[in-house]
């Protein structure tokens, strides 16, 4: 499973790099200096939990806990509840469709499933008994 982890992370750093070019560059024309700014907490977001999820890969490596997995599968749903709420969200803006700005309370959901993720890995790592 370590080697999953890391593999997904790697394929999800690409895309935060793709993204945040485009959100310098692509989207300065279109979207508010808001829109803007969340778009690029998205993007940050998504880059901290990739190091967290290949972290989190690395360490099953040492750790091999059945809690470190359900860390890293919650890394995996939190960043895409999390950031891909901000990016729809910009998306939908861009585009003038004002009826979903709901989507931005799912964000917060996102953010739970993450700080679980990290809770889980602490107490995996706390609790292992080699």
């Amino acid at each position: 499973m370590h080697k999953g982890f890391i593999i997904i992370a790697s394929f999800l750093g690409a895309l935060a790099v793709a993204l945040g070019a485009f959100g310098a560059h692509g989207l300065k024309n279109y979207a508010s200096p808001a829109m803007i700014n969340t778009f690029e907490t998205a993007v940050k977001y998504q880059f901290y939990h990739v190091f967290a999820l290949s972290i989190t890969g690395i360490l099953y490596a040492y750790f091999p806990t059945p809690m470190l997995v359900t860390a890293g599968k919650l890394f995996i749903v939190g960043m895409s509840i999390f950031s891909g709420s901000l990016y729809l969200l910009t998306l939908f803006s861009v585009l003038g469709y004002n009826q979903f700005k709901w989507i931005g309370a799912i964000t917060p959901i996102g953010g739970l499933i993450l700080i679980t993720a990290w809770i889980l890995m602490g107490i995996s790592l706390w609790r292992y008994k080699a």
